[in-house]
């Protein structure tokens, strides 16, 4: 057994996910090749979950007044006006198709906008 102790979907030797058991009593890490038995497991609950960020609300457009929503993922990046985290982002590719893509960010809270070529 290792020396490490952590959530039981992962190698205790090398992080990698582990696979399903199969019809062995033991799983072995693809990569490191670790065998863990599968009594080791038992009795041990193990659950995940998937968190999808709420839509927030946008008021934009000058004169007319329209609820649109950020589409996007949010990030954990500090806004440089408000310093609040959260940002949306969304990539276009700006120069030459041998450069990198340029990334925009809006901030979720101040709807401030910001530019990083990458």
């Amino acid at each position: 057994m290792s020396c490490f102790s952590g959530d039981p979907n992962f190698c205790p030797e090398c992080g990698n996910v582990l696979p399903l058991p199969g019809a062995p009593d033991t799983i072995t890490c693809p990569r490191c090749a670790f065998i863990i038995s599968v009594r080791e497991l038992a009795n041990q609950v193990i659950t995940s979950s998937v968190v999808f960020n709420p839509l927030e609300l946008v008021v934009s457009t000058g004169d007319n007044v329209e609820d649109s929503e950020l589409k996007g993922p949010v990030i954990d990046r500090r806004c440089s006006r408000c310093n609040k985290e959260g940002m949306v982002y969304h990539t276009r590719q700006m120069r030459s198709a041998d450069e990198g893509q340029t990334v925009f960010f809006t901030c979720i809270h101040c709807r401030y906008q910001e530019k990083e070529d990458s």
